[in-house]
């Protein structure tokens, strides 16, 4: 998962992107003084398991150094993965990078790496045999190879990703420009297994795509990760978007999951008001570490265009900042309050901490949770996640087993035989060529994807309803908590319907 980056108190904060398979943020801090005192109770617990344990593991290493047959090569190796399962039984996004995890993430810095084009899910558990590929980028080097959105990687150059940590995964997916390396991917129900060789190369970002709907005047944003390119994108899209009286925006936060938290900040700042309070940082002891705050006056002009975000399982860290701050601010209850931000689709994934690099001795370095975020309501994101207003499970394509039943017994006419009305002819059939016959670009297949996206749909449909109704009673919706009230009691996506059986008698 992409790590938004903690508070900058620290001035020793140098943020780095990996730019290969999942865009992950990452920052590098030095040791700092802890200045706050925690409980005393729990220190003297910590020192004294500590005391007791390192005595234990002293002796292993001793036994080890005097019993084992050959305790000289997987030694360094061995201590490594000790430190990280101590770190990862801690809470899962701590572990421990070896050197040449750490290494890599070093360079990726100066820019000296290639990847291959895909968007991962950095949520995995180390346990987990596979790690999800949640987006491949246009034109990348793993899409032209035929890579697809939730492919499982199975194997990374022979190696299988069975305990093999996030970090490391993305570290074999680096390399070299044209080099190349082999990935083994399961695909759908059927799980059928697939190799892709794959050359690295420079990965073109796009991380922003913008549609607008002429027949509906509605805008469409599906932002993919957040980046400082992403604001000035948004930022010209309101700009021109505000020559037209326009019904509603879309925007799209599925299957982000962070990147830069500055970036978020400033998004949010494109709709409220100046030194608005977006999310704030706190430590363990629940002290306050950092306030975050936009700095620039908003593009929205006085239009009250209603903010449709479409969010999943998938929308985590900084994307649950962006959107559940937008949620926060269009809830205060008062006519002044032109923000109107409805979340529509199913729970977000609930990742909600901080983490910052610690290098430490053997060119290693630690990856440690330090602290939480807090929405401006001083609600916390972690664990819970953010609840959607309108609930709309996406709908899955038909199997092919259903599909193939559906089309050769779904019907009366696939019947043999069936009876035809009197000077019915049978229409012809037109050698249609298939689609996947045909190179579609991205931009393309977009499209169709939205035009089948049941989420997408209801936003449309909810904007429309809210549109039509402040167009003939603008008194009755004002506030966005009226919007919202008005919108379930006429398009109950979500309430379960409520049936009682009706006996007659005969």
């Amino acid at each position: 998962m992409k790590l938004p980056i903690p508070h900058p108190k620290n001035k020793n904060i140098i943020p780095i992107i990996l730019l290969l398979a999942g865009f992950i943020v990452l920052p590098l801090v030095s040791k700092q003084e802890i200045t706050d005192k925690p409980d005393q109770k729990k220190l003297q617990d910590f020192d004294e398991i500590v005391y007791n344990w390192s005595r234990t593991l002293a002796e292993t290493l001793q036994t080890i150094k005097k019993k084992h047959y050959n305790p000289y090569d997987k030694l360094q190796q061995g201590m490594v993965k000790a430190i990280d399962a101590l770190l990862n039984e801690l809470d899962p996004h701590s572990s421990c990078l070896g050197p040449k995890e750490y290494q890599n993430i070093l360079e990726s810095t100066s820019g000296a790496f290639f990847g291959i084009g895909v968007v991962i899910d950095n949520t995995r558990n180390k346990k987990d045999k596979s790690l999800t590929i949640v987006e491949t980028l246009p034109d990348g080097p793993a899409h032209k190879v035929g890579t697809k959105a939730m492919d499982k990687i199975v194997e990374i150059d022979g190696q299988p990703l069975e305990g093999m940590s996030t970090e490391e995964a993305m570290a074999k997916l680096k390399g070299k420009q044209k080099t190349k390396v082999q990935i083994k991917v399961l695909r759908g129900n059927k799980n059928e297994l697939l190799t892709f060789d794959i050359t690295r190369d420079i990965i073109k970002e796009r991380n922003l795509l913008c549609f607008y709907l002429e027949d509906q005047n509605i805008y469409y944003i599906s932002l993919n990760i957040f980046s400082e390119q992403a604001i000035n994108q948004i930022r010209k899209l309101l700009q021109e978007s505000h020559k037209k009286n326009y019904k509603g925006l879309i925007m799209d936060l599925r299957n982000n999951s962070g990147g830069l938290l500055t970036s978020a900040i400033n998004i949010a700042g494109l709709f409220l008001p100046k030194d608005s309070l977006i999310v704030t940082t706190r430590d363990k002891n629940n002290k306050e570490l950092e306030q975050y705050i936009t700095k620039q006056p908003p593009v929205r002009t006085n239009q009250i265009s209603p903010i449709f975000i479409l969010i999943n399982n998938y929308t985590a860290s900084a994307s649950e900042i962006l959107a559940g701050c937008l949620k926060t601010y269009s809830e205060k209850n008062s006519e002044n309050n032109q923000l109107m931000v409805f979340l529509i689709g199913t729970k977000t994934f609930g990742k909600g901490s901080v983490q910052e690099i610690i290098p430490i001795s053997n060119n290693c370095a630690l990856k440690v949770t330090t602290s939480l975020y807090y929405l401006p309501d001083n609600t916390p994101i972690q664990g819970t996640g953010i609840e959607p207003d309108f609930i709309v499970e996406k709908v899955a394509e038909l199997p092919e087993q259903v599909a193939w039943f559906k089309k050769h017994y779904g019907s009366e006419k696939s019947l043999s035989n069936y009876i035809k009305p009197i000077g019915y002819k049978e229409p012809i059939k037109k050698e249609k060529i298939k689609k996947d016959d045909i190179e579609k670009s991205w931009i393309e297949r977009c499209k169709e994807m939205l035009t089948t996206d049941n989420q997408f749909c209801a936003a449309v449909h909810l904007i429309n309803i809210l549109y039509n109704i402040r167009q003939t009673n603008p008194k009755q919706i004002v506030t966005s908590n009226q919007a919202r009230t008005f919108l379930k009691s006429i398009y109950p996506i979500d309430k379960k319907i409520v049936m009682t059986e009706v006996k007659v008698e005969q």
